[in-house]
Parts: C-alpha cells; sequence; structure tokens
C-alpha cells in the first residue's frame, strides 16, 4: 500500500508535484514532512485526507492506508 503526497510550488523543486511512498501503520504527516527535508515553519497549510487545519495539529494526525496529504508552503506576490 502507498500514500500521495502532492507538493505545491516551491516544494516541487527537486521533489516533483507528485511524490509516492509507502504506507507504514501509524504514520503520521509529521513522518512524511520528514522524510522530505520540509520542516514544519515552512508550511502553510496542510491537508490530510481531505481534512485541513492548523499545520501543528495536521502534523499529529495518522495517515490512512492508501491516503494523501497537500502540502503548500507560504504564497507572496502582489
Amino acid at each position: 500500500m502507498a500514500i500521495t503526497v502532492k507538493l505545491f510550488a516551491t516544494f516541487r523543486v527537486g521533489r516533483g508535484k507528485i511524490v509516492e511512498m509507502d504506507y507504514v501503520p501509524g504514520m503520521t504527516a509529521q513522518t512524511v514532512i520528514d522524510s522530505l527535508g520540509i520542516t514544519a515553519p515552512e508550511i502553510a497549510a496542510l491537508i490530510v485526507d481531505g481534512v485541513d487545519g492548523k499545520v501543528e495539529n495536521m502534523l499529529k494526525v495518522a495517515i490512512k492506508e492508501d491516503g494523501y496529504l497537500a502540502i503548500f508552503p507560504p504564497v507572496a506576490g502582489g
């Protein structure tokens, strides 16, 4: 089984748009971002299995088998 990680904007650099990872029971969003070399302060929005919330809370959420994450950095511009 696997999970799908969708990356946006600068998080795609060197990683691609979509990353497939092996599912490990009990894995959390924190486990995933650690393995991708992303730190929590870099994340503006995090969606786990279709649910969003404060990044600090979402990092603790266990990912479902065949689940997905969407990770967004802060957006700047004018």
